[in-house]
């Protein structure tokens, strides 16, 4: 099996490890990606995980209910602009750089292909979290969750308001408040959807008697990415963790200067297990969209582009 992410990295005929050049076209696809992704089914699911998070005594209905009566269907999108695309737009591209560097790397110092992919996806995804992905999980959460002023006849300020508000109240900490939470998230999110994809896809092959080095049909590499998104919502407790550090619900009880550990035993202590573990459903709808988007649609797109272009496609 090719390595995975192998559109930067090939073993070469003398068994030696080489690291292609970045393609530009991969960049901008995996950005292109990732803002269908959003504008599609995934900003709703994150709205409607982040508002069961933030408000662990709602029902599934009833944070639907709430999300509606902020602004009707509009309020699925509350936060998409400019937060999630700031965060779409970016994100891949840092994860394609920082993953094929350290994948490479991996592999070069004997690492196996499976083990050089989930440890690229580890440090690619842990690197979105300080560059990119924290302030916007910040902002976005902040948008969902805090009080909308308009229902007291005031004029609520604008995203950009609030976020020199913030910024100036609290500087680079205000805006990126929950940051090791993200990065706990985001380096967990993608070696499991990265490890957990391809494992699906040699049990595919094995299944279906394909070769190991077989390509795969688009339909299997859903089905592979299907599964790698879904199963990767095991660590849905930090993502509680982290929407409850960056949530603007006001809450009493909250402890002052949040942790990870203290937000922990906090929501532990207010809602128990169960706590840990709200807004799961709509997060592993979310995790298979966005694996099927990045995993699946993403191979399929990159080969489309290679066969355009000239190139031998990754893995073929």
């Amino acid at each position: 099996m090719a390595p995975a992410g192998g559109s930067a990295i090939t073993i070469g005929p003398d068994g030696k490890v080489q690291k292609k050049s970045i393609s530009w076209s991969n960049i901008l696809l995996g950005a292109g990606l990732n803002m269908f992704e959003v504008t599609t089914l995934g900003q709703p699911l994150e709205v409607t995980k982040t508002t069961m998070a933030a408000n662990r005594g709602d029902t599934f209905p009833r944070a639907i209910g709430r999300i509606w009566g902020r602004g009707g269907p509009l309020g699925f999108y509350q936060g998409l602009i400019p937060w999630a695309w700031i965060e779409a737009s970016t994100k891949g591209a840092v994860l394609l750089f920082v993953s094929s560097e350290v994948e490479y790397r991996a592999l070069s110092v004997g690492a196996n292909s499976f083990t050089a992919g989930i440890t690229g996806g580890f440090f690619g995804g842990l690197a979105q979290a300080y560059l990119t992905v924290g302030f916007c999980t910040c902002m976005k959460t902040v948008e969902i969750t805090r009080h909308k002023q308009a229902a007291s006849g005031v004029k609520p300020p604008s995203t950009m308001t609030v976020f020199m508000d913030i910024y100036r109240r609290e500087g680079i900490r205000g805006i990126n408040k929950g940051v090791n939470a993200v990065a706990i998230r985001q380096c967990t999110n993608w070696a499991s959807r990265f490890g957990l994809s391809r494992l699906t896809e040699v049990v595919i092959r094995r299944v279906t008697g394909k070769a190991e080095d077989a390509p795969l049909s688009a339909y299997e590499k859903i089905l592979a990415s299907v599964f790698g998104g879904g199963l990767s919502a095991w660590n849905q407790p930090i993502e509680v963790v982290r929407i409850e550090m960056q949530s603007k619900t006001e809450d009493p009880n909250r402890p002052k200067n949040l942790t990870v550990a203290k937000t922990l035993k906090y929501i532990y202590s207010q809602n128990g297990i169960k706590g840990l573990f709200r807004g799961v459903t709509p997060r592993i709808g979310l995790g298979v969209w966005q694996t099927v988007c990045m995993v699946g649609l993403g191979d399929i797109a990159k080969d489309f582009v290679a066969t355009l272009t000239g190139e031998k496609p990754a893995g073929h």
